[in-house]
Parts: structure tokens; C-alpha cells; sequence
């Protein structure tokens, strides 16, 4: 069964069924709620609280914990569920830049294990997986609309993530990789300013649902000064991640810059406000990237 997987800092994407927080809470007791799993004695559950920025994601366990509660979403959406060992190929990916660093070692992380065990929502899960292909991230999502991109002489896709900002250069839709790269740029570092500007000036803790919320026009903030700080630092954000890009060589104006990512739907206002960008389009699904790995798996599994 292929299984795809964006591994994102922020939230873990899937091509089905709604994202999750990169989130884990260990025990040795099982927890009173629900999305607990049990793996080598172990009970873990998903919890709102993201796991700090992971360079390289197979430092510990904790990613491939949150593989398993993937893998476990993605069986029980297909209605694959089977008593027996069920083989999986999985179709993940790295920014861009990291990707010639890490790309096989990633890759190593998932393999080698064997059959692997566990229990999710009470019920026994036996899995083997049997092949891992790792993609570039930006470079999937684009996939998603690449007709769209065929004919486009130059086209740069941006993927503001969770702790990066990945870029990719396209011509007539071929990535290449020799103008890529990735910024900490993502909208955590976002969260970080506007989190510490409003305990500064007004003594109170905002977390990053709140501001998501006022980004997104969900829901008006109490005090109406904080709504001017969070929109502040937001457009002040957009403006200083494009004046980066234009200061290594990248024109903006011209071309089209295809936008993808779940920071790209967030300050899809603060990006068409900033009048820097020519063209835009805006690649609207968060888990275009999982999408993306899946299509690219199916186009080179013939060759394994």
C-alpha cells in the first residue's frame, strides 16, 4: 500500500483526511482520550504542542512514531485494515535544499526495521515497510499544477512552512536544483515575534491558534491593538522574506511565483498587499506536497 507523507515541523499532511500538529506526549500509562498509541511498550499520544524544530528529523524516534500514526490514518481512510501484515511503500520528502544532505539517510530511518507493531484506537496493527522514495518539497507541490507550469519560462515555487521557507526555480516545469534553497523563514519564527511583541506591550500570551485565527479573520481579538501587531508583524514578515529572496538575484516581478503551504494561505493577504509579486498563484490544498510525493512514487515505481 503507498502511504505519502509530509513530514512538515508544523503539522504532519496527508493526501487524506485533515492534517495533525507535529505533535507527541510520552507515557507509561495509557492516557484517558483519544489518538493513543501503544509502540514498545509505549503510549503516545498527539498533542497540540509541536515537537521544537528538527533539522534533521531522525535525531530520535518521535517522527517515526508520528509515521505511525500516519500510516495508521491513511489504512483505515483506504479501508485497508487487515489482522495480517500489511506492506507499505512510502513516498515522503525534505526542503529542497536539504535534500542532497539527508535524502538517504531519511530514507534509511523508515527501512530495515522488519515488521513493526502496534496498537491505535484499540486495535492491533502489524506493518512492513518495504520501500521509501523521498521527493523535494516544493517541487511536489508543484507537481500537483504541472500543466499549468509547462509553458512557463521561468516560474519560482515558494513554500513557506512551518521553520522554512523553501524555494525552487522552475523553467517550462523542470525544477532545478542548483537555484534552490531554504530560509528559516517559516511562520514559526512569525509566531515567536508576535508572541513575545504582545507579552512586551500588553502583558498577555497569544498562542499560535490565536494568531492564526486573527490572520485569517476567524476571530477579533479582545484588545483591537493586538489585531494591528499581529497584522504589523505579519506584513512586516512577507516584506523581509521577499527583500531576502530579491537580495540572492530572485525577481519577483516577472515570472510567475507559485505559492504553496499552509504559511502561504495564511498571509495570502500580506503577500498580494506587499507589491512585490508579479504574478501569483496560490496552490490552495496544505497537503499538496503529500499529493505530490504520491504522483512522483507512482511515475518511478516502475523502475524499481
Amino acid at each position: 500500500m503507498l502511504i505519502a507523507i509530509d513530514h512538515g515541523n508544523k503539522s504532519v499532511k496527508l493526501p487524506h483526511g485533515d492534517p495533525f500538529v507535529s505533535g507527541l506526549v510520552e507515557s507509561e500509562v495509557a492516557p484517558f482520550g483519544k489518538d493513543v498509541l501503544k509502540y514498545r511498550g509505549r503510549y503516545y499520544q498527539l498533542s497540540d504542542h509541536r515537537i521544537p524544530y528538527h533539522r534533521d528529523k531522525t535525531e530520535d524516534e518521535r517522527f517515526f512514531v508520528l509515521t505511525l500514526f500516519a500510516i495508521a490514518r491513511e489504512i483505515n481512510a483506504a479501508g485497508r485494515y487487515t489482522a495480517g501484515t500489511i506492506e507499505v511503500q512510502l513516498a515522503v520528502g525534505l526542503p529542497p535544499a536539504h535534500f542532497g544532505a539527508q535524502h538517504q539517510a531519511f530514507t534509511s530511518y523508515f527501512l530495515g526495521r522488519g515488521p513493526v507493531s502496534f496498537v491505535f484506537h484499540q486495535r492491533p496493527y502489524s506493518i512492513l515497510i518495504n520501500d521509501v522514495a523521498c521527493f523535494p518539497q516544493s517541487y511536489a507541490a508543484a507537481v500537483t499544477i504541472l500543466p499549468t507550469l509547462q509553458n512557463e519560462p521561468r516560474a519560482l515555487v515558494l513554500d513557506i512552512g512551518g521553520f522554512t521557507a523553501d524555494y525552487l526555480q522552475l523553467r517550462n516545469g523542470e525544477g532545478n536544483l542548483a537555484v534552490c534553497d531554504s530560509l528559516e523563514s517559516g511562520v514559526i519564527s512569525l509566531y515567536n515575534k508576535i508572541i513575545s511583541k504582545v507579552n512586551a506591550e500588553h502583558d498577555m500570551l497569544l498562542d499560535e491558534e490565536e494568531i492564526d485565527a486573527i490572520l485569517l479573520k476567524q476571530k477579533a481579538p479582545s484588545v483591537p491593538d493586538i489585531g494591528r501587531i499581529v497584522e504589523r508583524q505579519a506584513q512586516d514578515f512577507v516584506n523581509d522574506l521577499f527583500s531576502t529572496l530579491r537580495e540572492r538575484g530572485l525577481e519577483l516581478k516577472t515570472g510567475k511565483v507559485v505559492f504553496v503551504g499552509g504559511g502561504s494561505i495564511l498571509l495570502r493577504r500580506q503577500i498580494l498587499a506587499s507589491g512585490k509579486i508579479g504574478s501569483a498563484l496560490f496552490v490552495e490544498d496544505v497537503r499538496a506536497n503529500a499529493k505530490g510525493y504520491e504522483l512522483l512514487y507512482q511515475a518511478v515505481s516502475g523502475g524499481r
